[in-house]
């Protein structure tokens, strides 16, 4: 699992053009995310974006210290570009190959670098789905990002001790449905919710 390799920047692209869709109206509205509110998904994605571009860079702290349920998360004025530059520094913290090896920390966790790395695919990829559910934009994961995914839901799926599904339990669907909508159900999701 720890021997993929890829950029990260894609996939923080489309989560940044889904961010820009977002408007005030959509702040207080419900999400897939059953504790968070449109506003509460971007401040979490404010904080997991600035975790895990330390997790890359290795300066271990407080961001990567923090489980990401510590408390419900919000955001602040100026979310919009600080969420876009957190964004843009976590692609770029993990386009160094030293980001994928060696051990790091996120959520609290100590973990590989690489695992980090397929974490943070993921949460970008399920996260970004929520986000685009919830404000009623279309979304195209990157397929490097959504492979990253995968290979980790899949993983954390198949170890023992461990709930099914990271957000819930499983959601069965259809193998000939679109990767994404698969990896959602594998995560605890609901494919068919709308906002």
């Amino acid at each position: 699992m720890t021997d993929m390799r890829f950029d990260l920047g894609p996939q923080a692209r489309e989560v940044a053009r889904l961010v820009e869709g977002v408007s005030d109206e959509h702040l207080p509205g419900a999400t897939p995310c059953p504790d968070y509110t449109v506003r509460n998904l971007l401040g979490h994605l404010v904080g997991l974006a600035r975790a895990f571009r330390d997790a890359g860079r290795k300066d271990l702290g407080a961001t990567t210290d923090t489980a990401p349920d510590a408390a419900v998360p919000d955001i602040g004025p100026g979310w919009r570009e600080e969420l876009a530059g957190a964004l843009d520094e976590l692609a770029e913290a993990w386009r160094d190959p030293e980001a994928w090896a060696g051990m790091t920390r996120a959520g609290g966790v100590d973990l590989p670098g690489g695992v980090a790395g397929l974490v943070a695919a993921d949460e970008l990829v399920i996260h970004g789905w929520d986000l685009a559910r919830a404000t009623g934009q279309d979304y195209t994961p990157d397929p490097a990002a959504l492979q990253g995914a995968q290979v980790f839901l899949r993983a954390a799926a198949e170890e023992p001790n461990r709930p099914a599904g990271l957000f819930g339990p499983v959601v069965t669907v259809q193998d000939d449905r679109p990767l994404v909508e698969r990896l959602v159900g594998l995560s605890g999701r609901d494919p068919e919710w709308k906002a």
